[in-house]
């Protein structure tokens, strides 16, 4: 019997007879079970040590391990010596870590009510660039800042839709790059970007001169979100 068992009284019990059961069952009086932790836990029942409630959380598998023993090396003939010389054959094991489902983790311990936030190890894009307008003199100044980006190892997403800005921002926080930036009319009228790092959005953007070398500025953004994520 399970352990739970042990001790209880006054219970119902089958009796291997259909339609009829024993009342009144006695463990101690009626029975001579074995106990053992047969029964599953569920959700809510009490600790067996210290009688706690028992929680049940669901979990995502990112690696496993694997111990194969012998199998494969005795059919190889794998061996080595060990500590007295002796060849033996060698015991084995094998690992495996899941690249979809290690991302699934980290988007699972990494975002908000607006979408993702990808730590900048296994992000898609390290920058989001965001373009506000389609004149003309912003298309290129916007592809300048692309091409500084990429110079320096960045690895950019370049939005140059012809969408409003709401729209824009939205998808760009859905998508979750570590460090947005945004230019607009405004911005190249002003000389300056705006930089928002995805995990301190809640802090508001940083502006960054565009006379500046932004692209050192941005580098110590990102190297903050390191540390952060």
């Amino acid at each position: 019997a399970d352990f739970s068992l042990h001790g209880k009284t006054d219970m119902v019990s089958g009796s291997n007879k259909k339609d009829i059961h024993y009342l009144h069952v006695d463990m101690a009086r009626d029975s001579f079970a074995e106990y053992f932790d047969i029964r599953k836990a569920k959700d809510g029942d009490p600790c067996g040590q210290c009688g706690a409630p028992f929680t049940i959380l669901r979990g995502i598998e990112v690696g496993h391990i694997f111990y194969l023993g012998k199998k494969y090396s005795k059919a190889m003939h794998a061996t080595v010596q060990n500590e007295h010389g002796e060849v033996v054959e060698m015991e084995m094991g094998c690992y495996g870590i899941g690249v979809g489902r290690t991302a699934a983790a980290a988007i699972e311990q990494n975002h908000d009510e607006r979408g993702i936030i990808w730590p900048p190890s296994i992000a898609p894009y390290h920058i989001h660039l965001v373009q506000l307008g389609v004149d003309p003199e912003l298309s290129a100044a916007c592809e300048e800042i692309y091409r500084r980006l990429e110079a320096a190892s960045f690895e950019v997403l370049f939005d140059d839709r012809d969408e409003r800005a709401g729209v824009k921002f939205n998808d760009a926080d859905l998508i979750g790059c570590p460090v947005r930036i945004a230019l607009g009319n405004r911005g190249l009228k002003n000389r300056e970007i705006e930089v928002l790092p995805r995990g301190a959005q809640n802090q508001g953007p940083i502006m960054v001169s565009l006379e500046s070398d932004y692209v050192d500025k941005l580098q110590e953004i990102l190297a903050l979100c390191r540390t952060a994520a």
